[in-house]
């Protein structure tokens, strides 16, 4: 353990007994020899009588061996006395050595005693120390517990103690601390090598001693604390300085250093470079004068960039110190937070939601438009920052807050909120008939934010989507379609009784919500798993591609069944199912008849085409001979013949028209007519149309006006058509038309067309046959003396929408009809180009 001295002990007395044990043996000797020589005395004695009483026996050559025996034992008897006298008088000596030296201990050891102290000893080679004194009296623990350093001392001193002791155990380097126990107990040690033995002396420090140790442990406390706070403000971001009375730097951090751009926090005191500038330094002087701090939010350049500081200055015993904190992002934060806020109000006064604030004391701090608006309140008396309890009563007093059966506890349920930290939510129904949606919310930093949000709207579209479901429930039960909603996860939600009919499920079965595969099961043997039911299943179990799916179900009784797929939004899906059997055969027997209607018409079209080409070839050679017959170099016919020719003319020259147009007609529903398109006089043709008809004019007795502005000019057209397009329409005019009447044939430029116009004032045309009078042989006498083969204004619309045009009719049975056919300009020049 560091800081711990750990050995083994003596016991205090050691040193005396070891005197003690010696000064013993040295008497036990001496008694000894003593005791020796006072026994062999008498014996000696008897061994001579002895040998005197046995001369007679022994001979003369053992006289001298008895008489050397004689002498040796006179010699030795001497010898021992002496040896006795002096290990008595040696005896008597150590005796009083011992004594002294017991006396002498005796008064080290009170000497020792006579002041609270511990001495520990130990011998030279030895790790047994002993000890002397009494530990308790310095508050120290006792036996081994004392060379446990940290016991007794804190973890510092204990460690700088057990290396000076073990400096000195190894090397004699003696040593002196002052210390102080972990009970506060004053205490000196010092350490000294004396002859072979190592000593450690604990004593009490008393008086000045003590006021010493007192003053180094204070010092050192104060030496720590110093370092601590230098490593503190070393490490410290912001610039720290000192100075002198002067007014000199004495000290700068590695932040001020590096502020002023310097090498080093010494650099900055040497050169004296000031991070302030001279009107801020002034400013600290003189209250540094005054004998007050300064404190001030300064702006000074660093690094080249301007950063703004709390500069902090005081008065110290040695001169001043101040600090420079960086406020740049602060203030940065404040102005961002100060907009933030700005904005914030800006955007509370948008919301539809009233919102006002209070603070702890109860008053209100912010208030949106939508509260003032909502509660109809003088912006002036919001603007005093009321209590809340005072707005609470100004509304009260206009009946604008719910009635309550006790007032006061309601408002005292409602200002709870002041005293709570979770929000809450309110619905208030007003008077007026408004219900409120009020949420108090608590502020971190005390009061209350409520939130007033009118909820009437809401709740009536609730109460309506709530009438709304319930009639779309009673409205899908009475469909004749099939109605079924499928959840995202495929299983039913929602279906009509149609639906039940139509594929014949329980409700039973129905009411466990199915899975779309469970209800595909239950209708296989209908449906057969027609492909259109594949389809439906995969769009109602579709993950990604939801899209609108149709189809047909042919099922096996029969019934033909269209389905379709409609993805919701809630990620359902939607699917109807609509019987149009009764339709589908309807379709089926239209289709049927129509496809024989086109098969006839189509017949009828050949025949038309086949007649035509096989009438055109003999009306031709009758034509050629009528001619032949005509020409005066055949020979002479009379007058009755002549008229008959004429009669034959007349026919065929009708016959072979009405072939043409026939024929006309065939090739432009075969989409193979070509236009001839040419610069056309517009009066000119329409002179030449109008001598087409002048013999009806004649037989019938009627006035045929041509209308035209001389200088109407031409326009681009095929010249043939529009002669036929104008002799078919006065021709039609002629035959409706009374005797006596006039049939007008008006002509106009407009800016982007030409307009021909035939007027008639016949019988009219219903309105009923309007639709029909362009279609292939429609015809209707009217009343008429001439009734055609109804192919005239078939043809007439044909050739107008063959240039671009379009053909009009306006009639009033009685009143008379036209016909206007029009043809755009743009249309003319786009064929042209075409060509």
């Amino acid at each position: 353990m560091p800081g711990t001295i750990r050995t083994s002990w003596c016991r205090p007395q050691g040193r005396r007994r070891r005197i003690g044990r010696s000064a013993a043996a040295i008497a036990t000797l001496a008694s000894s020899t003593a005791g020796a020589a006072e026994q062999s005395a008498p014996a000696l004695h008897q061994m001579v009588l002895d040998a005197h009483r046995d001369l007679a026996q022994h001979e003369i050559a053992f006289l001298a061996l008895a008489a050397g025996a004689v002498l040796f034992a006179i010699v030795t008897a001497i010898v021992l006395v002496r040896t006795r006298r002096r290990a008595a008088r040696l005896l008597a000596f150590i005796r009083d050595e011992t004594a002294a030296l017991r006396e002498e201990a005796d008064r080290a050891k009170a000497l020792l005693l006579s002041e609270p102290q511990v001495v520990i000893d130990w011998p030279a080679a030895s790790n047994e120390p002993s000890i002397e004194g009494d530990p308790a009296a310095l508050g120290l623990p006792g036996g081994h517990e004392l060379l446990v350093l940290d016991r007794w001392l804190d973890p510092g001193k204990a460690a700088a103690m057990a290396r000076a002791v073990k400096a000195l155990r190894a090397r004699g380097e003696p040593f002196s601390m002052a210390l102080s126990t972990l009970a506060g107990h004053p205490i000196e040690a010092q350490g000294r090598a004396v002859g072979g033995h190592v000593v450690l002396r604990l004593k009490d420090a008393g008086g000045i001693k003590r006021e010493l140790v007192e003053l180094l442990e204070r010092y050192e406390n104060l030496a720590a604390e110093a370092v601590a706070l230098r490593a503190v403000v070393e490490t410290l971001p912001s610039p720290v300085w000192t100075r002198n009375a002067a007014g000199r730097l004495t000290f700068v951090n590695t932040a001020y250093a590096r502020a002023v751009e310097a090498k080093s926090a010494a650099e900055a005191v040497d050169r004296r470079l000031e991070l302030l500038d001279q009107a801020a330094r002034e400013s600290v002087a003189q209250a540094r004068l005054a004998g007050r701090a300064y404190s001030a939010r300064l702006r000074t350049a660093v690094g080249g960039a301007q950063r703004t500081f709390d500069v902090l200055d005081f008065v110290t015993e040695a001169g001043s110190a101040g600090i420079g904190v960086d406020a740049t992002e602060v203030e940065t934060m404040r102005s961002a937070i100060t907009r933030l806020a700005d904005a914030h109000r800006r955007t509370l006064d948008q919301l539809p939601t009233g919102v006002a604030m209070f603070d702890a004391s109860h008053r209100l701090t912010f208030y949106n438009e939508a509260y003032r608006t909502l509660w109809n309140l003088d912006a002036a008396f919001l603007d005093q920052r009321p209590t809340d309890s005072a707005v609470i009563e100004l509304l009260r007093m206009g009946r604008k807050l719910p009635e309550e059966r006790d007032f006061r506890q309601w408002k005292s349920q409602l200002h709870e909120a002041y005293r709570t930290v979770e929000a809450k939510d309110h619905t208030w129904h007003l008077p007026d008939g408004r219900t409120l949606r009020v949420v108090t919310t608590p502020n971190p930093d005390g009061g209350v934010t409520y939130l007033f949000h009118d909820v009437s709207e809401r709740l009536d579209l609730e109460r309506r989507f709530e009438e709304l479901i319930h009639i779309q429930g009673e409205t899908l039960d009475k469909l004749a379609e099939g109605v079924a909603v499928f959840g995202s996860d495929g299983r039913l939600r929602l279906h009509n009784a149609a639906f039940e009919a139509m594929w014949r499920l329980s409700s039973r079965v129905l009411s466990d919500r199915p899975h779309i595969e469970k209800i595909s099961a239950l209708c296989q043997p209908l449906h057969g798993d027609a492909p259109a039911w594949r389809a439906l299943r995969e769009a109602v179990t579709a993950m990604e591609s939801r899209e609108t799916t149709r189809g047909r179900i042919e099922r096996r009784d029969g019934r033909v069944i269209d389905c379709s797929t409609l993805p919701l939004p809630d990620g359902a899906t939607l699917v109807t199912f609509h019987d149009v059997s009764d339709s589908v055969n309807v379709e089926r027997a239209l289709r049927e008849r129509n496809e024989a209607l086109e098969d006839a018409d189509k017949i009828k079209v050949d025949f038309v085409h086949h007649v035509s080409y096989e009438l055109r070839s003999p009306l031709t050679n009758i034509i050629g001979f009528v001619h032949l017959l005509g020409d005066p170099a055949t020979g002479p016919l009379t007058g009755k013949q002549r008229e008959y020719l004429e009669y034959i003319t007349v026919s065929t020259n009708t016959l072979l028209a009405l072939i043409n147009n026939i024929l006309d007609l065939a090739t432009i529903d075969a989409g193979r007519m070509q236009l001839e398109l040419t610069s056309v006089d517009i009066r000119e043709t329409m002179m030449a149309a109008a001598e087409g008809v002048q013999d009806r004019t004649v037989s019938g007795g009627v006035t045929l006006d041509i209308n035209a502005p001389s200088n109407i000019g031409s326009f681009v057209a095929d010249k043939l058509r529009l002669r036929q397009i104008l002799f078919n329409l006065l021709a039609n005019a002629l035959n409706f038309s009374p005797p006596g009447s006039t049939v007008t044939l008006h002509a106009e430029r407009r800016p982007d067309a030409i307009v021909f116009s035939v007027t008639d004032t016949g019988p009219g045309i219903p309105e009923d046959m309007l639709e029909k009078v362009f279609d292939w042989f429609e015809t209707h006498s009217l009343g008429s003396r001439y009734r055609g083969p109804g192919i005239g204004l078939s043809l007439v619309r044909s050739f107008v929408e063959l240039h671009g045009g379009e053909v009009t009719i306006a009639s009033a049975v009685g009143q008379g009809t036209t016909v206007t056919c029009t043809f755009p300009l743009a249309e003319a020049a786009n064929l042209t180009a075409a060509e």
